[in-house]
């Protein structure tokens, strides 16, 4: 069967690409489109509605990807797969060539579920870290110090490590950019409201003033810019 597969920025370009130019009705039946760019809940469960209704004979799989640039390199991506059970032989061989491991989690739309409650606990993480880095240098400790505290212990996750180490070599090289990381958390307060995550409104809001002001193209560890680091007893050439 033809395998079609979508890793675009936004749900309009996904639109524009499968709907708008006509590759769905142009697509064999039988054929297999995997959707793995992270596009939201509610445009990909309208994707999968058109599909189901307008090419009935085609699989839609909703499948984005967990991971950044490195794994991304590697083939260590975690794909996060969701759709027709018979897609799944179909697909394992692509899979197995982008990904290192493929989670089948249900229905589509359950992959993109996952990747946005992902998402949004990496973005805690990142905040957490940004806020903890700026909180060591105003109390004057230093980020090696605090990497050999943190390393091999319970608060040594890979995130806070790696973030934290790209803070202390001031390497903003993007892994996973802050302006995608505001569009992942935008589409998670979308998805079930900001009552049920209130946190994530308050990051957003920070995050967009960080985006809006320059800092979108950078390293997710961007998140640090904006707050105060200044060591104490250095603010205005006297102790506070």
């Amino acid at each position: 069967a033809d395998v079609v597969l979508t890793m675009l920025p936004t749900d309009e370009a996904v639109t524009d690409v499968m709907v708008g130019q006509g590759t769905l009705q142009e697509l064999r039946s039988g054929a297999v489109w995997a959707q793995m760019g992270t596009i939201g809940l509610e445009a990909t469960e309208s994707l999968a509605s058109q599909v189901a209704r307008e090419r009935p004979d085609i699989a839609f799989v909703d499948a984005p990807v967990s991971g950044s640039r490195g794994p991304a390199r590697n083939g260590g991506l975690l794909i996060l797969a969701s759709g027709p059970e018979h897609a799944e032989p179909i697909l394992a061989p692509v899979f197995a060539a982008l990904g290192q491991r493929t989670l089948w989690l249900g229905a589509a739309g359950a992959g993109t579920r996952m990747k946005l409650v992902l998402n949004t606990w990496l973005a805690f993480e990142v905040e957490a870290v940004a806020e903890v880095s700026a909180l060591a240098t105003r109390l004057g400790v230093s980020y090696q110090a605090l990497l050999e505290a943190v390393s091999g212990g319970t608060l040594a996750s890979g995130v806070a490590l790696t973030k934290l180490a790209k803070i202390e070599q001031g390497d903003d090289a993007p892994d996973f950019s802050l302006e995608w990381a505001l569009k992942d958390l935008d589409l998670a307060t979308a998805s079930v409201g900001e009552e049920v995550i209130p946190v994530v409104g308050t990051i957003a809001a920070r995050w967009r003033r960080l985006v809006a002001s320059g800092y979108g193209r950078l390293d997710i560890s961007a998140a640090r810019l904006g707050l105060d680091p200044t060591p104490i007893g250095s603010r205005n050439g006297a102790a506070t």
